[in-house]
């Protein structure tokens, strides 16, 4: 079984409790506009380049024969400044499992474990499910998901974690698709599934100004929760920065300026993340 990350991030705080290892899977179903992990969109491999710095010497547009650079057509290995990349490396579920273990101990006295994130990995689910059950019961997993997949894809990835992450973003299914390309029915429908699953879990919703932060969105979030943990993410205001290196253009200007204070009342049982 073989599955499709674009990284790996070491030490991480901001993706479940404790100190933890982030594995970031590749291709994701939504769109949303505010998206500042460009480079997980695509399912498949792509190009990285950094502009900055650039001496234009022409050396990467030179055919060769390395195996890893056919699928991105450039020199991924001539670069005098390394300033081009793949996005995106197939690990088999075995191998990939093993390296994540390596550091169980290390999770075990600082209170962390593994979370799978992306892009989405439940658009991997066979994926998902064959290196879950490699580490379930060995370390502390945790998913962070849109919700966006299929009942039973989602279900049977719930199962195996040890800690749920999940999006709310909007409520109003039209905004919804504006925003994020998808209607919000099956996303519901799975957050649904995670109240009722016994898992144990956290809701999301990013703070995005003048379009997820608005009382009349959020207040619907608040009664949809209800007494469930919801956490409140601050707008990521350098999301447009990788855009270019992935040859994609952050086409839809965010303005900082309706950002609205929120009011936590509305939440019976809320974090607002600093």
């Amino acid at each position: 079984m073989r599955g499709l990350v674009f990284d790996i991030k070491e030490f991480s705080v901001r993706d479940g409790d404790g100190i933890r290892t982030t594995v970031f899977f590749k291709g994701c179903p939504l769109r949303c506009i505010w998206c500042h992990n460009p480079e997980g969109l695509s399912p498949v491999q792509e190009l990285y380049e950094c502009d900055a710095g650039c001496l234009q010497c022409g050396l990467c547009r030179r055919p060769c024969d390395h195996e890893d650079c056919q699928a991105v057509g450039r020199c991924l290995h001539v670069c005098p400044k390394n300033l081009v990349r793949c996005v995106g490396r197939y690990y088999e579920s075995e191998v990939l499992a093993k390296t994540l273990l390596r550091k169980k101990m290390f999770f075990e006295s600082m209170g962390g474990g593994i979370t799978l994130s992306g892009g989405e990995p439940l658009l991997q689910a066979d994926f998902c499910v064959d290196l879950l059950k490699r580490l379930s019961g060995k370390v502390h997993v945790a998913l962070e998901t849109s919700g966006y997949a299929a009942e039973e894809d989602f279900l049977r990835v719930i199962r195996l974690c040890d800690f749920v992450m999940m999006d709310l973003k909007l409520m109003d299914d039209e905004a919804h698709r504006t925003y994020t390309g998808v209607s919000n029915a099956r996303i519901l429908h799975n957050a649904r599934l995670l109240m009722e699953s016994g898992v144990p879990h956290l809701f999301r919703t990013p703070l995005i100004p003048g379009i997820t932060d608005t009382d009349e969105n959020l207040r619907a979030i608040a009664d949809f929760v209800g007494a469930e943990p919801i956490e409140l993410l601050p707008y990521n205001e350098l999301a447009p920065a990788k855009y270019p290196s992935v040859h994609r253009t952050f086409t839809h200007k965010i303005d900082t300026t309706m950002k609205n204070a929120v009011d936590l009342s509305i939440f019976q049982n809320a974090v607002l993340r600093a």
